[in-house]
């Protein structure tokens, strides 16, 4: 046997890290997630505990808490899906084109993040209110969008566009223009080609942007306390907390908090799963 062992043989070397051990970063990691997220979340539940039960069912299960939930989740989810849509197509442009204004249109992708959303609420109800530059020749057709499901969905959309382009335009970047060229010479069209060859790399990223469009819209509330406009058909789970809030009853409002909280979890738990099948499926394939 030789005297040099073999290289399967050899001792593997750990990697030297700049950062500090597995047990300095994990306590650094899970003190941090307890400051800013677990302890907060638990303070919910504490305050809610101070219901009885039949209080708490009758709190979360309210006709104008069940109206805010509906609202909550059909404008976010519409919203995410709209951006998934808008947004695939913003990053394919930036991505894929040269053009002039490029450098300037980019840039603007991020205005919401730097935005504050009263402003995003302001501007665009004066656009599309009643007497607006929008709202009054929309409203002449019949079309009303300030003070509407319509309205908030708008903003929603406005505040959570960048999540989808940012997270898909990596993805267009790094993808490799080969398999479109081999897809073109093997006499695809180019319909089939984004279909069967650009889309399924797309999905997890997309997946992705939808989850956290989603889960930024759930929450909204600076800018949908202006177009809403305080009414009950568009009463959000956000505003109606916050109502409950200024009428001090901060266990009423918690409950509600926690009822959402259960409910937007649970979603995005399910958008990760699908999210991670995705990933699992374009590998194997």
């Amino acid at each position: 046997m030789s005297a040099i062992a073999s290289p399967a043989l050899r001792p593997r070397r750990l990697r030297r890290s700049a950062l500090p051990g597995l047990g300095l970063s994990m306590g650094i990691t899970l003190t941090y997630l307890s400051l800013l997220v677990l302890i907060p979340l638990s303070t919910i539940v504490l305050k809610t505990s101070t219901l009885t039960w039949a209080r708490f069912w009758q709190v979360v299960g309210s006709p104008r808490a069940l109206a805010s939930y509906r609202v909550s989740l059909t404008t976010s989810l519409a919203a995410a899906a709209i951006n998934v849509g808008f947004g695939l197509t913003t990053a394919w442009v930036l991505v894929r084109y040269r053009f002039p204004g490029r450098k300037l249109l980019d840039a603007l992708i991020d205005l919401p993040f730097a935005l504050p959303t009263a402003v995003s609420g302001i501007a665009l109800t004066a656009l599309y209110g009643p007497r607006g530059w929008l709202g009054r020749p929309l409203r002449a057709l019949g079309i009303e969008i300030a003070y509407t499901q319509l309205g908030i969905t708008l903003v929603l959309t406005f505040v959570t566009l960048p999540f989808v382009v940012r997270t898909v335009q990596p993805i267009l970047e790094e993808l490799d223009g080969s398999m479109e060229e081999a897809a073109a010479t093997l006499g695809a069209s180019r319909w089939i080609t984004f279909r069967r060859v650009i889309l399924p790399n797309l999905t997890p990223a997309l997946l992705t942007g939808f989850a956290l469009s989603f889960a930024r819209a759930l929450g909204e509330y600076g800018s949908v306390v202006f177009i809403s406009g305080n009414r009950p058909s568009t009463t959000s789970s956000p505003l109606l907390i916050m109502a409950k809030l200024e009428q001090f009853q901060y266990a009423e409002a918690t409950a509600i908090a926690l009822a959402m909280l259960v409910v937007s979890f649970t979603l995005l738990l399910a958008i990760n799963r699908l999210q991670a099948w995705s990933r699992r499926r374009l590998s194997h394939g």
